[in-house]
């Protein structure tokens, strides 16, 4: 179809324009200058979702102010990369863990064949997605693996090429016994659980690594949790449950009470705009990350 044929859209607006129409929506612009500079850096429509939760029927609640939407967009920028921080750290230990445990169990090359693994369609996908991975790679280790081996990659080489979702997905198809040896050795909760967690682990550091919004935003991928989380007020569907299965799986206290630190002082600098509810925190969130 020709663009020109699709329906008529909106023609482009102006920085200036921008901000008229926030006015006209009753936003209270302190410094207009400031606010253009702020536009000419942050998308229209990145930056007015955060104004979400500040308005209804497209008109701003009485006194809510530029500067407040600001303030909530450096909040959840900064949100963003605690949260990528801790979840680097999960995702590669997982690495290490699942190729370890294949290595060991079915040999180097034990993440080729489908016998070791539940589904054999779904490993055939997995397959061809970390060779298109292998192929495009510009990793030194892969190319010299090419070299000196014929391109014969072991799964200790291979995880690390692999995505976060498809490091989920291998799991997910791994058998019973493997997943729960993994589990077993290496963290207090059921593989069913791990299966959850990296999934929606996955999804979060997938929304964090494209500078996606997280404040005041429902989750579709949402953990798996036990009864007794549910009757802490642990919402599934927002960003808390998803820090909390963080602290599950973390195993070094000092790196997470460090986190915890970093995060009160976060919230604590963004006190006055940021609304704790519209990212799951229950009222004794500090308790609940530190016990």
């Amino acid at each position: 179809m020709d663009p020109q044929d699709s329906v008529a859209l909106k023609p482009p607006a102006t920085f200036e324009s921008q901000l008229q129409i926030l006015k006209s929506r009753g936003l209270i612009i302190e410094d207009e200058d400031l606010a253009i500079r702020a536009l000419q850096r942050i998308n229209y429509y990145r930056l007015s979702a955060y104004g979400l939760s500040l308005k209804r029927n497209d008109q701003f609640f009485e006194g809510v102010t530029f500067s407040q939407i600001h303030a909530l967009y450096e909040f959840d920028h900064r949100f963003r990369y605690l949260i990528m921080d801790m979840t680097e750290q999960v995702e590669i230990a997982f690495r290490t863990q699942i190729s370890y445990h294949i290595a060991h169990t079915y040999g180097v090359l034990g993440h080729l064949q489908s016998v070791h693994f539940e589904n054999e369609g779904y490993h055939s996908l997995f397959v061809n997605e970390l060779d298109k991975e292998v192929r495009r790679s510009q990793e030194i280790f892969i190319k010299y693996h090419f070299d000196k081996y014929g391109g014969l990659i072991p799964v200790w080489v291979a995880v690390e090429v692999l995505s976060f979702g498809a490091l989920s997905k291998l799991f997910s198809n791994m058998k019973s016994i493997d997943k729960n040896h993994i589990a077993k050795t290496n963290y207090r909760a059921p593989a069913v659980y791990l299966e959850s967690w990296l999934k929606c682990l996955s999804y979060i550091r997938n929304i964090c690594a494209h500078y996606g919004r997280i404040y005041n935003r429902p989750l579709t991928s949402k953990p798996r949790l036990n009864d007794q989380s549910k009757k802490m007020g642990i919402q599934q569907n927002k960003i808390f449950a998803d820090i909390y299965v963080l602290k599950q799986l973390i195993p070094d206290r000092d790196k997470w009470s460090d986190f915890v630190i970093r995060l009160e002082a976060l919230v604590s600098a963004y006190e006055e705009v940021v609304e704790l509810e519209r990212i799951g925190f229950p009222g004794n969130w500090e308790d609940i990350l530190i016990k």
